[in-house]
């Protein structure tokens, strides 16, 4: 852990707070925005993690050449001021700000650039071993990065690849100080060094993170001194800190003290869509989902349209695929969700040949994106037993649960609760349904999904440069996943946050990041 030599008065005033969380609303200190996370981050190397959860402190901290506009998901210059795009689509050339520092002094330049794909793509680079790098999928793409001159970076690829500059925008594509990774090595994620609009401070394992302000931001400094970012595991925990004066924002709010702070006068409630998917990952090498009968009977077994009513209480409606309807433009409107159908749900497990055995259901307490995981993990073994599946629980602690299901379901689960917010439609089926993409080649396919025609649709799809091609390829796959059902399809969330009144300049984003920089405490 790297202890902090010298913070700013209101991030130690926001500190010494922290120590009595609930004696009076007036306790978070002027200036200092205490948030309320979901879990501990995993790492602060943006290149080495993959939850939402640290996401929405990494993008406070680092930029990347481009980024997505407020309120959209549109690309704009961020550390890049310009770029050129050859007409093959190859070559990319970015022209950087001039005068841009790293936290630690170093300067932004190309070179600066280069290292950070470098050291992501390259296995033989000194600082390839300070991964892993779960999103290097991103931009596998790219067969060169070359510093043109100080200012000016060029990116080759080797095939045309429609979402690079979106990519880029994703926090794998933010940039870190290479002076930083070779001062630290393997501890950079625990002293990360950005170009942000906060500077990091502390890290206090299961306590807090600390980001103070950056006086020297190239988007000009912002206003608040510090932010604490708190992980507060237990929802109804994290509600308590909040009514109770110990946060000033909180993510993630249960779906049943949503309408409380509605019309509670000192709170502001903020709800936002975004391309979000909450599904069951079905174990497709061994147990009884290696049958699609049974991969579809629980498709059809769960009551879904009850869950987002009642369990998530209208924060979320029911998926039907594999690419959430905010991606409108390349969503199958004709898949319709599978319905409530216990009665041909038993009767595909008859057809599977289930007998009973014992299904192994792997049940996160709370994550990024994962709404109200032990709620929904109960509802649908109650759903599954009543059509005769023996449906056992086993509910781990968020980043216990990722180290479970990343590396594969094979030899400890049949099925899995997850769930991704992604900023293009390639994104999640390419990370995760692929056959290339199973866990030991270094993707997140935990349920060994593969389908040649999917994969095949998959590339022809990230290649095409024309959008409307490109949107009927992910319509075509759309449809032969939701016939092979390697996923129980749920549910499509809309986020929500919750600020005290004195929080203002705040909105969600739908990219699911928190993006602080001209946020405001009276």
């Amino acid at each position: 852990m790297r202890c902090a030599k010298h913070l700013f008065p209101m991030a130690a005033a926001a500190m010494m707070v922290l120590a009595y969380p609930s004696e009076s609303a007036a306790q978070t200190p002027p200036n200092v925005l205490i948030v309320g996370q979901i879990a501990e981050p995993q790492s602060l190397d943006p290149h080495a993690v993959t939850a939402v959860n640290d996401f929405r402190i990494l993008m406070n901290v680092y930029d990347g050449l481009v980024r997505y506009a407020d309120g959209t998901l549109e690309v704009e210059p961020a550390l890049a001021e310009s770029w050129e795009v050859s007409e093959d689509g190859l070559t990319y050339r970015f022209e950087l700000r001039d005068g841009v520092t790293f936290h630690d002094g170093a300067p932004l330049n190309a070179e600066a650039v280069k290292f950070n794909f470098d050291r992501m793509l390259d296995e033989e680079h000194p600082y390839h071993d300070t991964g892993p790098f779960p999103l290097s999928f991103f931009f596998s793409a790219i067969e060169n990065v070359e510093a043109v001159d100080e200012l000016t970076v060029e990116f080759t690829l080797s095939e045309p690849y429609a979402p690079f500059l979106s990519n880029l925008a994703y926090p794998t594509g933010l940039i870190v100080s290479p002076a930083a990774v070779e001062q630290h090595g393997e501890d950079f994620g625990r002293n990360p060094s950005g170009t942000g609009a906060y500077r990091f401070e502390e890290w206090a394992s299961n306590q807090r993170v600390v980001v103070t302000r950056n006086e020297d931001y190239w988007g000009g400094a912002p206003e608040l001194e510090a932010v604490v970012f708190r992980p507060i595991t237990d929802a109804n925990t994290r509600v308590a800190e909040m009514l109770s004066g110990g946060l000033d924002l909180m993510v993630e709010v249960p779906p049943d003290a949503m309408n409380d702070f509605r019309q509670a006068d000192d709170f502001q409630v903020y709800e936002q869509a975004g391309p979000h998917l909450w599904f069951l990952i079905l174990n497709m090498r061994e147990g009884p989902f290696t049958e699609k009968a049974a991969r579809q009977a629980v498709n059809y077994a769960i009551d879904k349209q009850t869950l987002v009513e009642d369990v998530l209480q209208g924060t979320a409606d029911v998926a039907s695929g594999p690419i959430a309807p905010a991606f409108a433009w390349a969503y199958n409107e004709e898949l319709e969700p599978y319905p409530y159908d216990p009665e041909r749900a038993r009767q595909l497990l008859e057809e599977a040949g289930y007998e009973g055995d014992t299904v192994t259901f792997y049940v996160t307490e709370g994550g990024s994106g994962m709404l109200d995981p032990v709620a929904m993990g109960t509802a649908i073994q109650a759903d599954l037993a009543e059509v005769g599946m023996n449906v056992e629980i086993e509910t781990y602690e968020w980043n216990t649960f990722l180290d479970r299901v990343n590396p594969g379901l094979e030899g400890k689960a049949d099925m899995a609760e997850m769930a991704w917010m992604t900023n293009d439609p390639d994104t999640l089926p390419f990370l995760t349904l692929r056959t290339e993409a199973f866990p030991e080649s270094g993707g997140f396919n935990s349920g060994y999904y593969s389908n040649e025609e999917v994969d095949e649709l998959l590339n022809q799809a990230r290649a095409s440069t024309d959008p409307e091609e490109r949107a009927e390829l992910y319509r075509q796959m759309q449809e032969i996943v939701y016939e092979d059902a390697p996923w129980a399809f749920i549910a499509n969330w809309k986020q929500g946050a919750v600020t005290t009144a004195a929080v203002q300049n705040f909105g969600l984003q739908p990219s699911f990041f928190l993006m602080l920089h001209d946020v405001t405490k009276q």
